[in-house]
């Protein structure tokens, strides 16, 4: 999954702790990159708990959940969600992105030509 922002992806991770963030938005799960963590107010652009007004939230089994406080509520379901045409568009070209990555990774794994 790719950062919801500006749309990089994660890379191997290391042992320890992942340096990129988790939260909700529009009842979706997302990722912050840690560069649009230091460069924007980030927590600004999630969704926040409807108890405690904390934005750390997960979302899981059509289900949203507080970290902090515990609160839970339904998920709306994905057809009903709208985050925006602007998202929408970028996740079209970043599935085609993603596709290319797979099969250059592929290629050099198998010790291929390039992928065509």
């Amino acid at each position: 999954m790719p950062c919801f922002r500006c749309g990089a992806r994660q890379t191997d991770p290391v042992r320890g702790a992942s340096p990129w963030r988790r939260g909700v938005r529009a009842d979706r799960q997302v990722l912050i990159c840690p560069g649009c963590q230091t460069a924007h107010d980030w927590a600004d652009d999630l969704d926040r708990c409807s108890g405690c007004g904390a934005a750390a939230l997960v979302c899981r089994l059509g289900e949203v959940e507080c970290r902090d406080c515990g609160h839970t509520r339904e998920a709306a379901p994905g057809d009903l969600v709208h985050s925006g045409a602007a998202q929408a568009a970028s996740s079209d070209s970043s599935e085609g992105d993603l596709s290319e990555e797979v099969a250059a990774a592929l290629s050099r794994v198998l010790k291929r030509g390039p992928a065509g």
